[in-house]
């Protein structure tokens, strides 16, 4: 064995600490913290303070209950006998507390009565400030695909909602907001019995037929009360990219205008009346 001279000894050693990672003295002697711990006039420690969470969103209360809520909604939609009826219900109703928050009522826009009707999931920051559904961008890319079967909001076509009051920070509304909002959805549907209704996401596709997976689902027709058909298309999210584009162009197709009771959906001459059988979601 190597005899070391305490010198040598003692930059061995120092070599060994610079492998380690120890760089640094900071003491003559190791510290021993647990009699830290004991020692009775040790410093008291200092927490950093951490920022508060931002607060969620309460909704406001409107003074009535959930079942209330839903009750009221039901009860003044089955009142409405007339489109315009219900559309002065929607905008007198106080029960949905989005409304609180809200700059504009957005219920519908195009021509009550026509054999298309599009429904979607809530105002956006757009819509709000206008009172219209779909004025921003996926509006704009919806009124393309309107235009692309040969209808529009202002000849053949009515727009909604599932939801009528701008959602804080445009997020996914909450169940209570779209169970409370459906019946006049509902009624909406009743009065002015569209030959198909083309559901444009998947809030108010889960809100309507309690169906999740928005892109599984499109493209197949569905029966859905009064509605003779309802077709299912990704307008929202469309408008970020040209693949979902060229999927929700393809999904409007079977919209085109027709006198066929069905919108041009195929079935079988052994079909019964009014029974609309699913069609490839194709690519």
């Amino acid at each position: 064995m190597v005899e070391l001279s305490e010198a040598d000894a003692a930059r061995a050693l120092l070599r060994w600490y610079a492998e380690m990672g120890v760089d640094e003295a900071v003491a003559h002697a190791p510290a021993d913290l647990y009699a830290w711990a004991r020692e009775p006039d040790a410093p008291p420690r200092i927490e950093t303070p951490r920022a508060a969470p931002a607060a969620e969103y309460a909704a406001p209360e409107t003074g009535v209950s959930s079942d209330e809520a839903i009750k009221a909604a039901e009860e003044a939609a089955r009142a409405c006998a007339t489109f315009e009826a219900l559309d002065a219900a929607v905008r007198a109703f106080d029960g949905c507390p989005l409304k609180a928050g809200a700059k504009n009522t957005v219920f519908t826009d195009g021509v009550p009565g026509a054999d298309l009707l599009v429904i979607g999931e809530a105002p956006g920051r757009d819509e709000d400030a206008i009172g219209k559904p779909f004025v921003g961008r996926a509006g704009q890319l919806l009124d393309r695909m309107l235009a692309a079967i040969g209808r529009s909001r202002t000849d053949n076509a009515l727009i909604s909602n599932v939801i009528f009051w701008r959602p804080p920070g445009n997020r996914t509304p909450a169940a209570l907001e779209t169970a409370v909002c459906r019946p006049f959805v509902e009624r909406l549907i009743e009065l002015t019995a569209p030959k198909a209704v083309l559901i444009a996401g998947g809030a108010p596709l889960q809100a309507l037929l309690g169906v999740t997976g928005i892109m599984r689902a499109r493209g197949v027709w569905r029966e859905r009360g009064a509605a003779t058909a309802i077709c299912a298309v990704w307008a929202s999210r469309a408008a970020s990219g040209a693949r979902l584009r060229r999927r929700a162009g393809r999904a409007c197709r079977p919209c085109r205008p027709t006198t066929r009771l069905s919108c041009c959906a195929s079935r079988p001459a052994s079909a019964s009346p009014g029974r609309i059988f699913s069609r490839s979601s194709g690519g």
